[in-house]
């Protein structure tokens, strides 16, 4: 069964850095593409960054200059950085991928259990 398995959030001050990371079970080939979500209770689920299978990436507008998304293949890992923390970027993040299984069959839209962040002094 492919699963996504999400660490590094945690506490953190404002100003601080966080990586999070979403690893994909071993049966999986490769990962193509990869978009990294928020949401905070009583809010829609919102995009942070996205990766597409070209390597081009896009950041929401609050995000833009202090967050990057990258994939590591070798590893079956897909990582967020994020740099000059601030308070309104505490919420669940969630990773959402689209996956290459052995003999090159496409997995869409799968979801990570989530990460809590939380930005605070």
């Amino acid at each position: 069964q492919v699963q996504l398995v999400e660490s590094g959030g945690g506490l953190v001050q404002p100003g601080g850095s966080l990586r999070l990371s979403c690893v994909a079970s071993a049966s999986i080939f490769s990962i193509y593409t990869m978009g990294w979500y928020r949401q905070v209770p009583g809010k829609q689920r919102e995009l942070v960054a996205a990766i597409t299978p070209g390597g081009s990436t896009n950041y929401a507008d609050s995000m833009e200059g202090r967050t990057t998304i990258s994939i590591n293949n070798a590893k079956n890992t897909g990582y967020l950085q994020m740099n000059s923390l601030k308070p309104e970027d505490t919420a669940v993040y969630y990773c959402n991928a689209g996956l290459i299984a052995p003999g090159g069959v496409q997995l869409h839209n799968y979801w990570g259990q989530g990460t809590q962040v939380t930005v605070s002094s």
